[in-house]
């Protein structure tokens, strides 16, 4: 049973105590009854404190931590049998206390025997137990009277006026979720994901519109498919001839130019359309496929220039994993997880088969054989590699893609240093299974590639102060000039000081063995005859004091 409510809102915490504890304890349905009725529930509980935010950045912060803080292992709420097993049902829910939060239940409940909180999030109720002691309840009883708290909380709650609740809720509210969505514009692997998307479906798009220009202009000029076999390249063809009926010689030149300068394939073309078998269509067809045929050529352009923005785009967020497994392999993957921060967290034998769940679940299911690769598979890698070690080589190089989505997710400065030497290790491998060639130890690999990131680093800065010298030339030659001066004065001044200590006088014959070393006997007597000057000095100030 409650003694203590803790209560959150978006103006502040506020602690109150649980009246007649004992009777309303035996039926929630007496708490919910008495909830809608003010003067009723003003009984129930009583303000002990309540502490504001202080602006709308800390509110934020507060809520932060209660949502976003580390995952619980177990519940520690206490509480009838029921919520304990609730609770177990709950477990990972997040809560950390604030030191805010901290402050206003040590002040107010540490010198309290017998104190039972009653919190609504059983995260941060266990959060509270583990960091301050506090029994903790999130009962439906305490529940119910927490929400009756949130139902009258301007009335409770000294201070407030009516609408000011509303208004700080929405404030809280709108900064909250602007948090979650924020990103870091140039790390953004959401635009990794759509754009890979977007293009493998603009590859099955793009593939069924040329086959539909293919079987279109076929009627009329069917032996160009063989002619001309690339699928671009058809789109160009017909949307430079037209109708083959009125194919001359100067159209040799501008179709050699469209066929990469072939004027052999461009005379064959001129000749199978002269003895063709296809079929004449009117000029209305010949605008329409013609039209037809330049969407398609557009659609093969527009697909071009995405997979360069993807290129792009991988090489700022994930440069390592784009130079071990490809640009388009390795933002297929991402996507799959999710998110790059998601791609990291996968060990390596999930990245093996990501991809491949349907043929792992059936393989299960059936007890066959799992899956050895997922969308790994179309890694070149894996088509090099021979039949039987095809398994083991999609191991080694999920185990690299795992390292390399890692460094890219939490490195401060991209590189593709590391990318660059997992490919040379994957290579190695390869080779170390076909001919048996050692490969390079994984220890001096990594030291070699965080050699080349670190010198890289070092360039970058280099680079970036000799930009910033030449925005401000003058004042730093000034400065360096006088830091020469004054450090030239420096080692003069110091030479100076060494000649002067070493044309010391030289010692004379007296000084020279009082500088001897002393033997044991009279280092005794010395220490006797300081004793005696000693005892003589305090028997001396002995006297004057008397």
């Amino acid at each position: 049973m409650a003694t203590h409510l803790l209560f959150e809102t978006a103006t502040g915490l506020a602690l109150f105590t649980s009246e007649f504890a004992e009777e309303i304890g035996k039926s929630v349905k007496t708490v919910q009854d008495s909830i809608d009725d003010v003067s009723k529930f003003g009984k129930l509980v009583k303000l002990v404190s309540f502490v504001p935010f202080q602006d709308a950045a800390h509110a934020l912060e507060v809520a932060n931590d209660v949502s976003e803080g580390p995952v619980t292992q177990n519940n520690e709420c206490s509480g009838t049998a029921e919520d304990e097993r609730e609770g177990d049902s709950v477990q990972g829910t997040r809560g950390v206390v604030h030191e805010f939060l901290h402050g206003l239940l040590e002040l107010n409940l540490a010198k309290k025997p017998g104190v039972v909180l009653g919190v609504e999030e059983r995260g941060l109720a266990s959060s509270i137990k583990a960091t301050l002691g506090f029994d903790c309840d999130a009962s439906d009883r305490s529940l119910e009277l927490l929400r009756g708290i949130r139902l009258h909380q301007e009335k409770l709650l000294g201070g407030l006026e009516l609408g000011d609740t509303k208004r700080s809720q929405l404030g809280l509210g709108h900064a909250y979720s602007r948090a979650k969505v924020k990103f870091n514009v140039n790390r953004s692997d959401n635009m990794i994901i759509q754009a890979i998307a977007l293009l493998d479906q603009l590859d099955k798009d793009v593939n069924t519109f040329a086959m539909r220009v293919r079987e279109w202009y076929g009627w009329h000029f069917p032996e160009l498919v063989r002619i001309v076999p690339d699928n671009y390249t058809y789109a160009k063809v017909i949307h430079l001839l037209g109708d083959k009926s009125q194919l001359t010689e100067e159209i040799l030149e501008p179709l050699a130019e469209l066929l990469g300068d072939n004027d052999v394939l461009a005379r064959n073309i001129l000749d199978a359309s002269r003895a063709s078998m296809g079929t004449d269509i009117s000029e209305v067809d010949h605008l329409n496929i013609k039209n037809f045929a330049t969407r398609v050529i557009h659609l093969y352009d527009y697909r071009k220039s995405l997979q360069k923005y993807l290129s792009d785009k991988m090489g700022v967020v994930a440069p390592n994993l784009a130079s071990l497994i490809g640009d388009t392999v390795g933002a297929r993957l991402i996507s799959h997880a999710g998110s790059l921060t998601n791609l990291s967290k996968y060990p390596a034998s999930t990245v093996q088969i990501l991809g491949a769940e349907k043929a792992l679940f059936r393989a299960l299911k059936t007890k066959g054989n799992t899956p050895k690769y997922g969308l790994i598979y179309h890694s070149t890698f894996i088509g090099r590699a021979g039949a039987k070690n095809k398994g083991r080589i999609s191991r080694f190089l999920a185990n690299k893609c795992s390292i390399a989505s890692r460094i890219d997710c939490f490195a401060d400065t991209p590189s593709t240093k590391f990318g660059e030497v997992l490919r040379d290790q994957v290579e190695e491998r390869l080779a170390f299974y076909e001919s048996g060639s050692n490969p390079t130890k994984n220890a001096d690999a990594m030291k070699k590639a965080l050699d080349a990131y670190k010198a890289e680093i070092a360039e970058s800065g280099a680079a970036e102060g000799e930009g910033e010298a030449k925005m401000d030339v003058d004042e730093p030659a000034k400065e360096d000039k006088k830091e020469k001066k004054d450090k030239k004065k420096k080692r003069k001044s110091e030479a100076l000081a060494e000649m002067e200590v070493d044309e010391t006088p030289k010692k004379s014959k007296k000084s020279k063995k009082e500088d001897e070393p002393s033997t044991p006997a009279a280092d005794k007597a010395e220490k006797k005859r300081l004793k005696a000057e000693k005892k003589a000095a305090k028997e001396a100030a002995k006297a004057v004091a008397a």
